[in-house]
């Protein structure tokens, strides 16, 4: 792992990771306006890798309805959502999420995430996923990580080969990306590659 995965008191209410330069923890309302302004500022930058937005897509009504959403999939066991912050000055960077939670015979989940243009490149998202990784084997007790990226987004790809997925095919029109159905490549991490990779790193 790029860093030790520790739970700790983020405001007295939230739960958060923490790794070696971040936390991650559950969006709440009062993150509203720092998310609206990454999310504003980056909008050239995330339109090529994301659903096209709704006009209201960064309004206040709009995030609320989105913790909303968040909280029955939470509730319900079936997905959950964490905010990048970089430790040394709380600044939100980008959004990790776990949807499609399968228990029963498939035991997975698939990944999803975002980081703003200008924390881009610098190894934040990697090492976020990493802990995200974490929590699925280890607290979640999954089986599998599934994720998803299209073929010309090489440093998402690089992302996942970095912390062992595996290529696992193509998808046709697998999802619809910013107004048009585009092929995916799909990528799945299991936790005994996950353990014994992190087993790895551990030796001296």
């Amino acid at each position: 792992m790029l860093g030790l995965l520790r739970k700790t008191p983020a405001d007295g209410r939230v739960p958060a990771f923490t790794t070696r330069r971040l936390v991650l923890r559950q969006p709440v309302a009062d993150d509203w306006s720092a998310w609206a302004q990454l999310r504003g500022e980056s909008r050239e930058f995330l339109r090529p890798w994301e659903p096209t937005w709704p006009r209201d897509a960064l309004t206040r009504a709009a995030f609320r309805r989105r913790l909303r959403g968040q909280a029955r999939d939470r509730e319900a066991g079936a997905g959950y959502s964490f905010f990048v912050f970089r430790s040394e000055d709380d600044a939100l960077m980008g959004g990790v999420t776990l949807g499609d939670v399968r228990r029963g015979v498939a035991q997975a989940a698939t990944l999803g995430y975002w980081i703003g243009q200008r924390f881009a490149r610098k190894g934040y998202m990697t090492e976020a996923v990493d802990a995200v990784a974490a929590h699925v084997f280890d607290d979640l007790a999954l089986h599998r990580l599934e994720a998803a990226c299209l073929p010309v987004n090489e440093p998402s790809r690089r992302l996942l080969e970095s912390l062992g997925f595996k290529l696992e095919g193509l998808a046709h029109s697998y999802l619809k990306i910013d107004g048009a159905w585009r092929d995916h490549l799909l990528f799945a991490l299991i936790d005994s590659d996950w353990r014994e990779r992190t087993a790895r790193q551990k030796r001296p």
